[in-house]
């Protein structure tokens, strides 16, 4: 049976399509675009029209292309910037429209669970207490898990879009930059806030999402963004300082051209990077283990969930 999924972002638009394969599944096409649905957003408290029309274009398109390939279920799903928005309402009902399907507006605890679903789908080894953190457009996702099972989740309104917006320039990263965006974002990730977690115990740092996974391509030096070799990768603490030092160094266009950049996504990096940071030093990490694999891979696990099949790593066909 051929499924997709479509995770709707703040930043960006994720799609999955694979194919179920015994108890697992396999990937058929997979495929994203930043269309920055969260601009503006901060300022408003509403999603702008601009936003909206270019995203639910981008959503229809994912939706073609999905039957195109096959799929004979196609699920929508979107996350902070939908669901805080005040014409949410509004723009539900545009995707519905232009794109003929149903769009679910996950909560922060929902995106989170999900999360780690499509996460340990990918790190089938990973057991004991451990800390996943999912640094969005709109929110971060931190979550406290033995295994399998979801201990504590927290969804802050801490999300690289509405930071760029406050903090980037188009020139490099100036230290006063640097310095006013590390203070709201340890303010966010408080220690108060970060002991509700409970995280104590807990012996490994897992990190998705596009700056987690940007992050460690630039550090293997990838000539362009591959998945497999991100999947699962160590990334040190002393490793992201040293990129903050030569991708602030550069101004946007300089670090837009940048390989595995993917284009959107160069003044949302920095801002990425102080999440990052500040979630491995409140937490006492001194590296985390990479996930390629995120919401929309949760999705899909749930699904095969849902039919009876197992949400673990894809099984390979081929003999």
């Amino acid at each position: 049976m051929r499924l997709a999924t479509i995770d709707l972002g703040t930043n960006s638009v994720r799609l999955l399509v694979a194919d179920t394969v015994g108890d697992g599944w396999r990937a058929v096409e997979e495929g994203q675009r930043v269309t920055r649905l969260g601009e503006g957003q901060a300022a408003t408290g509403a999603l702008g029209p601009a936003p909206m029309a270019r995203t639910a274009a981008t959503v229809a398109d994912f939706v073609r292309r999905a039957k195109e390939l096959g799929a004979l279920r196609v699920r929508i799903t979107a996350t902070s910037a939908v669901r805080e928005a005040a014409n949410r309402a509004e723009f539900v009902a545009l995707v519905e429209t232009v794109a003929g399907t149903r769009l679910e507006v996950l909560s922060g605890e929902d995106e989170a669970r999900l999360t780690l679903l499509g996460a340990r789908s990918g790190l089938p080894d990973l057991t004991g207490r451990f800390v996943l953190f999912d640094i969005g457009g709109g929110s971060t996702e931190l979550v406290v898990a033995d295994g399998a099972r979801l201990e504590r989740a927290l969804s802050l309104r801490l999300g690289v879009v509405s930071l760029a917006e406050r903090h980037v320039d188009a020139g490099p990263l100036r230290p006063a930059q640097w310095m006013a965006l590390r203070a709201e974002v340890a303010t966010a990730l408080a220690p108060a806030v970060l002991a509700g977690l409970g995280a104590g115990s807990a012996s490994v740092l897992v990190g998705t999402a596009g700056t987690v996974t940007t992050l460690a391509a630039l550090d293997l030096e990838l000539p362009a963004y591959d998945g497999s070799r991100v999947q699962g990768y160590v990334l040190r603490r002393d490793a992201i300082e040293r990129l903050l030092a030569r991708v602030g160094g550069l101004s946007l266009a300089a670090r837009a051209a940048l390989p595995c950049l993917e284009p959107g996504r160069a003044d949302v990096l920095i801002p990425g990077i102080a999440i990052c940071l500040a979630a491995m030093e409140g937490l006492g990490f001194d590296a985390l283990t990479v996930s390629d694999r995120s919401l929309r891979e949760g999705i899909l696990c749930e699904i095969l969930a849902a039919r009876g099949a197992a949400p673990e790593a894809p099984r390979d066909p081929r003999p």
